[in-house]
């Protein structure tokens, strides 16, 4: 495995798990569980194993650039749309974190 390789799975796999964390943070403390599941399900697309089964089964990988597209997307959701930072403080304030 070179190193372009390497540092692609390490990105995708940091990605997958804070696109995991958004969606768990939206469906218990969000208005909307439905969204917050929506993003839990697409953190699976950055997870390699995942795209393994995928492809294996399907015959379809999932190409770098619609990942790209993907991940900006969902950062635009989570950040504008579903008030990402609202919904930190209200997590904050309810585990007692001050």
């Amino acid at each position: 495995m070179n190193k372009t390789s390497t540092t692609g799975l390490i990105f995708s796999w940091i990605f997958g798990l804070i696109v995991f964390a958004i969606g768990a943070v939206n469906t218990i403390w969000g208005n909307d569980p439905g969204f917050g599941i929506f993003l839990i399900l697409l953190s699976l697309v950055y997870c390699p194993p995942i795209n393994k089964v995928l492809q294996k089964r399907t015959g379809i990988a999932i190409p770098g650039f619609l990942k790209i597209a993907l991940g900006l997307f969902i950062v635009w959701a989570a950040l504008g749309v579903g008030e990402l930072f609202d919904k930190i403080d209200i997590m904050i304030q309810d585990l007692d974190l001050n």
